[in-house]
């Protein structure tokens, strides 16, 4: 068993679920998807369930289906739950503002 499933008898918590997706890399951006700001919602249903919405930084993104598999993989890896509800959402639209400081003076950007 990994180190990083959470200990068994203990439901997932919102912030084991946001580790796990910190290990979700943006391949076109090379930066995780916390960081990015791709991630809109997380929920921690109950101990068989959890969704998460998350978005793009573009509608044509052709990775889309890579980053949701990457969600369900890292996510059910990290918490022992298999049923994951990633949910691909345009609203709000995904902006730089949505990128932690960290992300986005590793890019250029400015704070």
């Amino acid at each position: 068993m990994s180190s990083l499933v959470r200990n068994r008898g203990s439901m997932a918590t919102k912030g084991d679920v946001l580790d796990a997706l910190s290990r979700v890399i943006d391949p076109e951006i090379g930066l995780n998807i916390v960081d990015v700001g791709l991630v809109y919602r997380v929920d921690v249903v109950d101990d068989e369930k959890i969704e998460v919405d998350f978005t793009l930084t573009s509608p044509g993104c052709p990775l889309a289906d890579t980053i949701m598999q990457d969600i369900n993989t890292e996510v059910s890896q990290a918490t022992g739950i298999s049923n994951i509800d990633a949910n691909l959402v345009w609203s709000p639209p995904w902006s730089l503002d949505f990128m932690s400081e960290e992300a986005r003076l590793q890019l250029g950007y400015p704070i």
